[in-house]
C-alpha cells in the first residue's frame, strides 16, 4: 500500500515533495527513494522522535515541524494522508496561489474524493479542486487498513493540476464566493435562487432555472457569474 501510494505521487529526481502529515515516516522513506528532495511537515511532536529516526540516513529529506495551514512552504508534487477536517482549507492553500504545485496526491475519505471527482459541480468542494486541477481516484481503501481503523473507507486521489484555471473570470475569489452563496439553498431551484439577486437570465444561457445547482457544469458556472455580474 504505501509503495502503491509513493508510486502515484509521480516524484522524479529533479521533483521536490512536500508531504502533509508525515507522521512516522512510512511514506517519508518510499517518497525520498522517488524524490530529489522530500520536505516532511508533522505537527504532532510526539511522532517526530520517530519520524528522525526513520529518516536519519535519508540526506535528502528535511522534517518541519509545524501546522501546514500556517507555513509557507510548497513543492513541485504534494503528498499525504489529510485529515477531513483539513482537506478544504489545505486545498485553497495549496492551489490558490501563483506557485501552484503541479501535482497533489492525497489520501482524504473516500466522501471528499467522490466530492472531488464528481462529474458536476456536485458542492462547493468538487468546483474549487475542478478550477485548478483534474481530479481522479486511483483506488480505494478500506478503513480496516489503518491502524486503529477509523469509521469510513478512505481513498487515493491525484489531483493533476491545471496550467491555469478551468474557468476565465475577473476575479477567482468573487467567483467562489457567488458559488458559495448559491450552494447555500442547493436544495432550491436555481432560477429562484438568482431571482434574489435579481437576476432572471438562465433561460437566455440555455439553463433550465428548475436545476438545482449541483447540477452545473463548470462551464455552466463560469456563464451564469458573468452574467450575474454584468
Amino acid at each position: 500500500m504505501r509503495d502503491a501510494i509513493a508510486d502515484a505521487a509521480g516524484a522524479r529526481r529533479e521533483d521536490l515533495v512536500l508531504e502533509v502529515g508525515a507522521g512516522v515516516g512510512t511514506l517519508t522513506i518510499a517518497l525520498a527513494s522517488r524524490a530529489g528532495r522530500v520536505v516532511a511537515v508533522e505537527l504532532d511532536r510526539d511522532l517526530l522522535p520517530a519520524l528522525r529516526e526513520v529518516t536519519r540516513e535519508s540526506a535528502n529529506v528535511e522534517i518541519v515541524e509545524g501546522d501546514i495551514l500556517r507555513l509557507d512552504v510548497t513543492g513541485d508534487i504534494v503528498a499525504g494522508n489529510i485529515p477531513y477536517n483539513l482537506t478544504g482549507a489545505l486545498i485553497r492553500k495549496l492551489l490558490d496561489r501563483p506557485s501552484r504545485p503541479q501535482r497533489l496526491s492525497l489520501v482524504v475519505q473516500k466522501e471528499v474524493a467522490e466530492r472531488w471527482t464528481a462529474p458536476k459541480g456536485a458542492s462547493l468542494a468538487t468546483v474549487a479542486v475542478q478550477v485548478f486541477a483534474e481530479a481522479k481516484i486511483v483506488f480505494t481503501i478500506p478503513a480496516s487498513d489503518f491502524e486503529p481503523a477509523p469509521r469510513v473507507d478512505s481513498a487515493l486521489v491525484v489531483l493533476e493540476v491545471r496550467p491555469k484555471p478551468a474557468v476565465e473570470v475577473d476575479d477567482l475569489d468573487a467567483f467562489f464566493r457567488f458559488v458559495e452563496e448559491t450552494f447555500q439553498f442547493r436544495r432550491k431551484q436555481l432560477g429562484g435562487v438568482l431571482a434574489r439577486k435579481g437576476f432572471r437570465g438562465l433561460a437566455e444561457l440555455g439553463i433550465d432555472p428548475a436545476r438545482r445547482p449541483q447540477t452545473l457544469s463548470l462551464s455552466e458556472w463560469e456563464a451564469i457569474y458573468r452574467a450575474v455580474k454584468s
